[in-house]
């Protein structure tokens, strides 16, 4: 099969795509024939060098995709050749083949087009795993998302709106907030030209957001933690602006608050497995029903990965970047 090999860690151009062998499926797995895959910011570090595939993962990139299973494993019982599906992966997306262990496999969404159904499984995992079973955000809280017009955010806005959340989002430019607020976004944050945390505090008469989503890390968490209500909770994704923080932990105690973080791809098949089979009960049905979509900026043929990374890197796209198989 083809797919994409990082051939020393560096910029875009390392993404090359070569003939490599097919993926040796497990007892517990199924072979998927991908019709897609999605970039993660985690491809980019990956690439770079300062993000190594999890022990016994695919060396190649690729945190999710679509596509049809072509082979099971001989102990998987739900899933039989012929299933359209997509899949949460702990690596080797960027190829014509993957291996993915069958609980963290779901039907592909009836409705959604199987090459845009690439764009969900890393996305609905995260935001559902994070901010409603762990932050437990719940129908008439307050939750603000920075980032909300990447995958994560444009994600989160539509499935928070669907369970009757205030949404409040952060973006860079005003194309961005006004297709945030297309989305649902009730407040929407220019962060290069307004103080979040002021209006933040003004859009809640003072009192702050129940949960807060981010992933920009040290640089944010002062003012995250100004921002949240009492009883507020903060989600930490990432740490896209630093990782070390001073922090004054009465203001915590003042705010009742909690500070939570995780990744996605570290954790264990079954951990991953739990998470995927809430996705399906909890995620899927909005899906189907038409009220959250897949939001795609470009598709890029799988040998433009080089060029898909460059377009994630400079911060123009909005949603998801796919590459067709």
């Amino acid at each position: 099969m083809k797919a994409i090999v990082i051939t020393e860690p560096g910029g875009p151009e390392v993404l090359q795509l070569q003939e490599v062998e097919d993926p040796q499926i497990k007892d517990d797995e199924v072979l998927i024939k991908v019709e897609a895959t999605a970039l993660n910011h985690a491809d980019i570090y990956q690439r770079q060098g300062s993000y190594l595939p999890p022990k016994g993962a695919s060396p190649y990139p690729g945190l999710e995709c679509s596509g049809t299973i072509i082979s099971v494993g001989k102990n998987v019982s739900r899933w039989k050749v012929g299933d359209e599906v997509c899949a949460l992966l702990s690596g080797g997306g960027y190829a014509e083949k993957v291996a993915a262990p069958a609980g963290q496999v779901i039907l592909a969404p009836a409705g959604v087009a199987l090459k845009d159904a690439a764009a969900f499984p890393e996305v609905a995992c995260t935001v559902w795993s994070t901010v409603f079973m762990t932050s437990r955000l719940s129908a008439g809280e307050t939750f603000l998302v920075h980032g909300g017009s990447s995958g994560i955010g444009t994600f989160a806005i539509q499935i928070a709106k669907y369970y009757g959340v205030k949404v409040f989002v952060t973006a860079g430019n005003e194309e961005k907030l006004e297709f945030c607020k297309n989305l649902g976004a009730d407040v929407c944050i220019n962060y290069k030209t307004e103080d979040f945390v002021a209006r933040v505090k003004e859009e809640t008469g003072g009192k702050g957001v129940d949960v807060i989503l981010d992933s920009i890390g040290a640089s944010y968490f002062k003012r995250n933690i100004d921002s949240l209500n009492l009883d507020g909770r903060l989600f930490l994704l990432g740490f896209m602006e630093g990782s070390v923080v001073e922090v004054d932990l009465k203001s915590l105690f003042a705010k009742r608050g909690t500070v939570q973080a995780a990744g996605l791809r570290s954790r264990s098949p079954e951990n991953k497995a739990v998470i995927v089979s809430n996705v399906e009960k909890n995620v899927w049905p909005a899906i189907t029903a038409g009220n959250v979509r897949p939001v795609i900026d470009k598709y890029f043929p799988l040998s433009e990965a080089a060029e898909a990374h460059r377009l994630m890197e400079s911060s123009k796209h909005i949603g998801k970047i796919v590459l067709l198989a």
